[in-house]
């Protein structure tokens, strides 16, 4: 039993960071109409960023407070995020309104691939390391419930609660904001929004500066756990799974997608990975999205398909 809800605790930590990086998604179809393919290369563009500036700005300035260097490289990584914000609007979704789907999508694959390849010629190609004071140690809780109590990471249980924070955070301004609201009214028809006053283009810069956020705070996090590289935008992409499951414009079926793809991940590969030989945990999640996309493709929460004829 204790063994269970050890596998449990980690997938519902896991669950909270890819519920964390599909709040961009979620962010920006709700806001767009376009699903978000660079999501994942925004969090190595915004992880890259950080890493780099907490190098530079010591190396430049002298500083040798670590706690100052890290809110500074935050704050110049916040920057660049908000910076790529405003030039996607401006040169690339600003000359797309009102445009197909696919047309988006496509677009958002171009992003991605210059994200990719920009970010690794500004700030370099090895892999580099995040240190913003998170503890590594793991400990032992409930020790006197099972025997030899129940591992914990320290640095998956602030990770996880970080990520938490920020879900209900974004949940609310989505919620109960108008900025939430005017984000809501764009994504259901561009044209319509522009006509009651809504201001197109500040909306779009706005939600793709709050997707960077996202995206950099899921990067600072998996960057301090698994370092700075290439992978990390393949990491991100598990948050694929988790709209699909969730729904694409439910900000609390990205939430739950992600607990639900988390534990299972973690419960299947422990307990039905040594009869398949393990490896489980890398197709599980794209296995139960195409299962939800065969039986329910609007995900658990998201908007009923009606086919209109």
């Amino acid at each position: 039993m204790g063994f269970f809800i050890e596998a449990t605790i980690g997938g519902l930590m896991s669950g909270m960071l890819y519920a964390l990086v599909a709040l961009g998604f979620v962010l920006i179809f709700k806001a767009s109409g376009v699903f978000n393919f660079a999501q994942g290369a925004m969090v190595l563009f915004a992880a890259l960023a950080m890493a780099r500036f907490s190098e530079w700005i010591p190396q430049l300035t002298g500083l040798d407070n670590k706690v100052l260097v890290n809110v500074l490289a935050f704050i110049g990584a916040m920057g660049v995020m908000i910076a790529s914000a405003w030039v996607i609007e401006r040169l690339v979704l600003g000359k797309l309104v009102n445009q197909e789907g696919i047309t988006l999508l496509m677009a958002t694959l171009g992003i991605t691939y210059f994200l990719d390849g920009f970010g690794q010629t500004i700030f370099g190609s090895d892999i580099y390391k995040i240190d913003v004071g998170m503890p590594k140690d793991p400990i032992f809780l409930f020790e006197k419930v099972f025997e030899g109590g129940i591992l914990v990471g320290q640095e998956d249980l602030v990770a996880a609660v970080v990520a938490a924070g920020l879900v209900a955070v974004l949940a609310a301004f989505f919620q109960y904001t108008s900025t939430g609201r005017a984000l809501r009214a764009v994504a259901d028809d561009h044209q319509a929004a522009q006509s009651i006053g809504i201001p197109l283009k500040r909306i779009w810069v706005i939600v793709w500066s709050v997707a960077g956020f996202v995206a950099l705070v899921a990067g600072i996090i998996w960057g301090s756990k698994l370092g700075v590289q290439f992978s990390l935008s393949q990491v991100a992409l598990k948050a694929l799974p988790v709209v699909i499951l969730g729904g694409l414009t439910s900000v609390p079926g990205a939430i739950i997608g992600g607990l639900i793809i988390g534990v299972g991940e973690k419960l299947s590969e422990v307990f039905i990975g040594p009869m398949l030989g393990g490896g489980i945990e890398i197709w599980f999640a794209y296995a139960l999205a195409l299962l939800f996309l065969l039986v329910r493709p609007q995900g658990l929460f998201g908007e009923k398909i009606i086919d209109r004829v």
